[in-house]
């Protein structure tokens, strides 16, 4: 017995479409990251789920990695025309409209994600300056301990003297002496 050759057709059941598209957007990224990480590759995709949601997975900035690929591709000679249907321009019309939507939606994504990073930076350095402020607190807490330690230090040091001293006078002072 042969391998069923699996034949691949669009799914017509919305849901069913957008199950299927989600386990499979997660197998895609995960062959995008083990192509960055074996080739060393900048990989960035974007796909538009069945309802025109936005997904993008990828090098740390994907839009620099778009940018990368729009200067190369405006450097070249290469013309890319879309397929355009004589007599149908309402048609074109409305898939340039379609498709400017779209672009909206991956630049309004793309400066959340530009927002959300300027945000974290900010807190990352926040809790470094929190850091370091709580480091030189300790650092001052623990010098006002060693000065507190020194100081009793010297007050047993004087005290062992004072007792050195009761025990055995030294010549030429007197102590007086209780009577019992």
């Amino acid at each position: 017995m042969g391998r069923r050759k699996i034949e691949i057709t669009e799914v017509k059941d919305p849901n069913t479409k957008q199950v299927t598209f989600s386990k499979r957007r997660t197998g895609l990224f995960k062959k995008a990251n083990e192509l960055s990480i074996l080739c060393g590759a900048e990989v960035a995709i974007v796909v538009f789920s069945p309802g025109n949601k936005p997904y993008s997975f990828g090098h740390p900035s994907v839009d620099i990695v778009a940018d990368k690929f729009l200067q190369q591709e405006s450097a070249s000679d290469v013309v890319v025309k879309p397929n355009v249907v004589e007599g149908n321009s309402s048609a074109n019309d409305d898939n340039i409209d379609a498709l400017n939507q779209q672009l909206s939606g991956v630049q309004t994504l793309i400066s959340e994600e530009h927002k959300k990073a300027v945000e974290l930076d900010r807190r990352k350095k926040q809790q470094d300056v929190t850091k370091l402020t709580y480091s030189k607190q300790l650092q001052r807490s623990y010098l006002r301990v060693q000065r507190k330690v020194e100081d009793y230090l010297d007050a047993i040091e004087v005290s062992e003297y004072m007792l050195l001293l009761a025990k055995e006078p030294v010549i030429g002072i007197t102590a007086k002496r209780r009577k019992n």
